[in-house]
């Protein structure tokens, strides 16, 4: 089969190399799926800038996300599932083998197959946003009926937390940095959305039907967020944040949380526990089955150009 891979840490046209490799075979529990779609996220791109899984396996096909169809089973798994139309989850995580490639073998539970009338492009927009989204939303169980305040609203985690909310049955309230984004993050279905850049979000959010805060957070910028979420969250609230790239090490108000029992809940979706994984795998493929997610892709690229999109 075609891949690229890399050995070393680095720039993308410096350490990515184009071959041919042996097709996968699928092991006890596996299936082997034939690549039509790679999804690049800025978690597969970190990966190879830093190399922080390269002391483990010396070469990484990258990429976790994409779509295809299963071609082949390993011992355990249905005959049924070859020919399956399947998202990928999580191809190259804690593993040396991603979806940039004409071929990937992977756990049979990360392989999710996609509803009639969904294409394959959009499947392969699924994996790490749609996931992380979920995970944000409803690790502490159900949210219908609740306010939830979802930070960076434009971005593909914040978009999917949107729509993921509004299928659940919450209200939403979405921020941004434009008007351009405000247009289309109220076309996703949100209750109301405020520019960061010029409202004021705390006073917005307090003049919310209900008056005492969100119920929960979802946010990409904890250090930005977390001085404000005393103020944002009502009491026994959750901020669930998925990011801290500004600093890795913020501080926090700690005594204004403690007073109003707020929890903190970093995620990372990768190491979860399985069930709730398969949870989101679930609640995500019935939201697609009742056309309640839209997907935006940022371009769309040729396989040999796979280095210039990362």
């Amino acid at each position: 089969m075609r891949a690229y891979w890399y050995e070393k840490a680095g720039a993308a046209a410096e350490v990515m190399h184009a071959g041919e490799m042996s097709d996968p075979s699928p092991g006890q529990g596996d299936v082997r799926v034939r690549v039509t779609h790679s999804a690049i996220n800025p978690t597969d791109s970190k990966r190879r800038k830093t190399g922080r899984e390269l002391q483990a396996f010396g070469r990484i096909i990258p990429n976790n996300d994409g779509a295809g169809t299963i071609d082949a089973i390993g011992a355990g798994v249905s005959p049924a599932r070859i020919g399956e139309r399947v998202w990928i989850f999580g191809a190259q995580a804690g593993r040396p083998s991603g979806t940039a490639a004409e071929y990937v073998a992977l756990p049979s539970r990360q392989a999710i197959a996609l509803p009639a009338g969904v294409d394959l492009a959009s499947g392969s927009c699924l994996g790490v946003p749609a996931v992380t989204a979920h995970r944000g939303l409803f690790a502490d169980g159900s949210i219908a009926g609740q306010t939830v305040l979802v930070t960076g609203a434009a971005g593909r985690v914040g978009a999917y937390a949107v729509q993921l909310a509004k299928w659940a049955g919450a209200r939403v309230i979405g921020t941004v940095g434009s008007a351009e984004k405000a247009a289309a993050v109220r076309a996703l279905g949100a209750d109301l959305v405020l520019n960061y850049a010029s409202d004021d979000v705390v006073k917005a959010v307090l003049a919310f039907p209900g008056g005492v805060g969100v119920d929960r957070i979802v946010d990409p910028a904890f250090p930005e967020t977390i001085p404000l979420a005393p103020q944002l969250l009502r009491a026994n609230g959750v901020i669930a944040s998925y990011s801290s790239d500004a600093d890795p090490a913020p501080q926090i108000p700690f005594l204004a949380l403690m007073y109003k029992n707020i929890t903190i809940r970093p995620l990372a979706i990768f190491g979860m526990p399985a069930e709730a994984q398969d949870r989101a795998f679930a609640d995500i493929t019935a939201a697609l089955r009742v056309g309640a997610l839209a997907h935006r892709i940022g371009r769309r690229m040729a396989f040999d150009q796979m280095a210039e999109a990362h």
